[in-house]
């Protein structure tokens, strides 16, 4: 079967190891479910592994992609948790939880195998292309503000990096949630864009405040790092789950942070009762996942160039050949 898989992995020129080409198709085994993709969505992990970040070498060559949406072998519309070994179902309690393609194949393919509790109904509301947007990008920003945060509507939370998918998913859902979302990012268009999906306003990286943040949801890492801390009131939180910048700024703000009691918290995608919530909460509202491009799978080194370059406002969703 035709897929985007990793070949090789290079720290510091990650597309040389991206490779298209035919993959065997997933075998059958206990407990595993095979879906047929229809859709499948790009994330920065699918960069990450390129690099050889959680990928080791013994593990390649490994097909790609961790978000998907298709349909199972009794012909049902579903969606893929991408947390394996959250449960210990089809892998054992002794496994340790990973990211679909640190491990296992990915989706990035015609099909692709998962253990069967990794399956949810996909809602009728969602398209395929919306539905394969929701399980990384859109359920870490769900965890970040509504577990990890822990807003409520009327809150302030400063978003930094609008136009990646996780800083677009905060902005829309915490919009539909009624916080008083503020963005920032470089680019004066993502900036726009921002405002037009819910934030109140959108400054560039680093610019004062109008008041103290309830709370900063931060993928940036070292470049927005020190802005983040300062942005919060007193007593207030910032959620982490990423740091495409870098993880080593120059000013980690710790008298601030111990003398304001400020909260630094961790959160890494979501459990499979967190995405159930997020696909009925789109459902319901309406709210929809920001996608910038649908593109046949063929043409995925397009969009990782994109992804790496920053090129890009929401989700890259891959479709690949019937």
């Amino acid at each position: 079967m035709f897929a985007a898989y990793a070949a090789r992995t290079d720290p510091d020129q990650p597309l040389d190891g991206l490779e298209l080409g035919d993959r065997p198709a997933p075998e059958a085994r206990p407990g595993w479910t095979t879906v047929t993709v229809r859709a499948a969505s790009l994330n920065h992990h699918d960069l990450w592994s390129l690099r050889g970040v959680g990928l080791p070498q013994d593990r390649l060559p490994m097909i790609l992609g961790c978000d998907a949406a298709g349909v199972d072998q009794d012909g049902n519309e579903v969606v893929l948790h991408s947390v394996i070994g959250q449960s210990g179902h089809g892998v054992g309690p002794k496994e340790p939880r990973s990211i679909l393609t640190e491990r296992y194949q990915g989706a990035f393919a015609e099909q692709v195998a998962v253990p069967t509790w990794n399956v949810l109904p996909k809602p009728k509301e969602l398209s395929f292309a919306e539905a394969a947007c929701l399980p990384t990008a859109w359920l870490t920003a769900y965890r970040m503000l509504f577990t990890n945060a822990g807003v409520r509507p009327g809150d302030s939370v400063l978003v930094q990096g609008a136009g990646g998918g996780v800083a677009t998913a905060a902005i829309v859902l915490g919009k539909a949630a009624g916080l008083r979302i503020f963005a920032t990012s470089r680019d004066r268009a993502k900036r726009e864009r921002a405002v037009g999906l819910g934030a109140l306003e959108a400054y560039e990286p680093g610019a004062r405040l109008p008041q103290r943040m309830d709370a900063v949801i931060e993928t940036v890492g070292a470049a927005t790092w020190s802005h983040s801390v300062k942005s919060l009131r007193p007593g207030g939180t910032l959620v982490i789950s990423g740091a495409t910048s870098g993880d080593r700024p120059s000013h980690a703000e710790l008298t601030r942070i111990f003398f304001l009691e400020l909260k630094v918290v961790g959160s890494t995608m979501g459990s499979k009762d967190e995405l159930e919530d997020l696909l009925a909460f789109c459902a319901t509202t309406g709210v929809r996942p920001v996608i910038d491009e649908v593109m046949p799978l063929d043409r995925a080194r397009e969009g990782f160039r994109r992804l790496e370059s920053g090129d890009l406002f929401g989700k890259i969703v891959f479709t690949p050949a019937a």
